[in-house]
């Protein structure tokens, strides 16, 4: 089978395999892959072109491309970027015929240096898997695709090999135009295809659109259909036993010679020599990829070399020491906390009212206190002795010099001066042991900007405001709440990051 089913997990529409490579087969998938090489080098075969990649190369593997990978006997570690055109063509209007093209000898292209740090920091998004890390991996490869479209879809035919043009980067009528027209020319290469149709539709000259295909690709147009021609033929030949002159006719060759000719021109050598050369080295049930997973150690030291801000970053974040809670249901819940929680003395002074909303809420449920600290606690309306099947999780990210700010403040220009300049993250986990069901999680959110604008606005309230003032600072003052169904077995795991001063409410129950 030349076409690898490409799986997606995590409900991600990205997959990201780093590994080090021994050989992978002939294959093609509907897919767009990006391979990026962190360390060593590996020989690459796409089409009829065989490329050395080295530490530092990226290239673009566009939808239905024929490609296989071979170490060159040596140590390697490439990251293979697989995208979901499915999925991100409905942003994006025929992505999933676009054609793009990375050059490699360009070492001065800054363009590069942006997709290696989109890359990376994708890669960094998948190794930490924070809270939310779905929606951040899913946004940075739209940026990662913003980039490929606004630098690297121009390129020109150069010795053979599509090199990456950038005299017409930013020229997105001309980028446009030539997708419409490869678009079409793909879609009816095998049949017969001329220049003037494509003039009619494109509604330009025959000598004009001649020019742009010249200008833009560096082959004629009856080179360039040719050229997709024999590029389609390549997986009937290798995927199918059918005979050339079989193969001539389907991919719109008028004639078996031409067929022949065309094919040795771009391939080297005769169809039927081709296929006897390749037809054991592509990817089957007999034949699989070998390679080796590199574990996420290597992968960070790859990267930390490779694109020293973007590891700079994420060390930044790893160095927050995370706060665990842990509650094991086998040990009666953890017993019941008979003192005030911690938090008291902050969220009882009149001063904090704000900050203290989501806190007083929780009070007001009346639910036993089961675990306590200076910025969290855990709550539950069950009684003692009985099933666990309730849970409350409240959660506030500020440190202990917050803390005692917050403890002798008078005013509200202290407070939001306290929480414009706090930027410390915190990491929470709680591990709930011994819970077995079907959960509803539900969680309410009180970002850094949230309490700033509730804050500013009760200062606000004498002044006359619009209905669409009033609209926006209802908007910008609600807490953002998320609902979501959990099946646990025996352990139930919460975690949550806060950037800045913020809060979070988590209330868990037995379906």
């Amino acid at each position: 089978m030349l076409k690898e089913k490409i799986m997606y997990k995590d409900e991600l529409p990205i997959n990201v395999i780093v590994a080090n490579i021994d050989k992978y087969p002939i294959h093609f998938h509907d897919d767009m892959e990006v391979v990026y090489v962190l360390e060593g080098n590996i020989t690459l075969r796409n089409g009829y072109y065989t490329y050395n990649l080295k530490q530092g190369d990226i290239f673009i593997l566009n939808d239905r491309e024929m490609h296989s990978f071979e170490n060159t006997g040596e140590d390697n570690m490439v990251m293979m970027l697989q995208m979901d055109l499915t999925y991100f063509s409905r942003y994006y209007d025929n992505l999933k015929n676009n054609f793009f093209v990375t050059d490699m000898e360009d070492d001065s292209d800054e363009s590069l240096d942006v997709l290696k740090g989109i890359l990376a920091r994708i890669m960094m998004e998948v190794l930490q898997k924070g809270y939310g890390f779905e929606h951040k991996v899913i946004e940075s490869t739209h940026n990662l695709i913003a980039c490929l479209m606004s630098d690297f879809q121009y390129f020109v035919m150069e010795d053979g090999k599509f090199k990456n043009e950038s005299k017409n980067k930013g020229n997105k009528i001309l980028a446009g135009r030539l997708n419409r027209i490869t678009d079409y020319m793909y879609d009816n290469y095998n049949r017969k295809l001329t220049l003037s149709e494509i003039a009619d539709r494109e509604h330009l000259s025959i000598y004009y659109l001649s020019h742009i295909i010249k200008e833009a690709t560096g082959l004629s147009f009856q080179d360039l259909l040719s050229y997709i021609r024999v590029e389609e033929s390549e997986k009937l030949l290798l995927g199918t036993n059918k005979k050339i002159g079989a193969i001539a006719e389907e991919t719109g060759f008028s004639a078996v010679r031409y067929y022949i000719r065309h094919f040795e021109q771009w391939f080297g050598m005769h169809p039927l020599e081709y296929r006897k050369t390749y037809i054991g080295k592509i990817i089957s049930r007999e034949i699989e990829a070998k390679y080796t997973r590199c574990s996420p150690a290597q992968i960070e030291g790859a990267i930390r070399r490779q694109v020293k801000g973007v590891y700079a970053d994420y060390l930044d974040k790893m160095k927050v020491k995370p706060t665990i809670v842990d509650v094991d249901i086998y040990d009666d819940y953890a017993e019941v906390i008979k003192d005030e929680p911690e938090l008291e003395g902050i969220m009882s002074r009149d001063i904090n009212r704000i900050l203290a909303e989501p806190y007083k809420l929780l009070r007001e449920m009346g639910e036993n206190l089961i675990a306590s600290g200076s910025n969290y606690m855990v709550t539950t309306k069950d009684k003692f002795p009985g099933a666990l099947t309730s849970l409350s999780i409240l959660v506030y990210n500020f440190d202990d010099n917050v803390t005692k700010s917050l403890k002798r403040i008078g005013s509200n220009s202290d407070l939001l001066r306290i929480i414009r300049n706090y930027d410390g993250e915190a990491e929470f986990l709680i591990r709930c042991t011994g819970l077995s069901g079907q959960f509803r999680i539900v969680r309410f959110r009180m970002d850094r900007d949230n309490l700033v604008q509730r804050i500013e606005e009760q200062g606000d309230d004498h002044k006359e405001k619009s209905p669409r003032e009033k609209l926006i600072s209802r908007m910008s003052t609600e807490p953002s709440v998320a609902i979501s169904n959990y099946s646990s077995s025996d352990a139930l795991i919460i975690r949550t990051i806060l950037n800045g001063m913020g809060v979070e409410l988590i209330l868990i129950d037995l379906k």
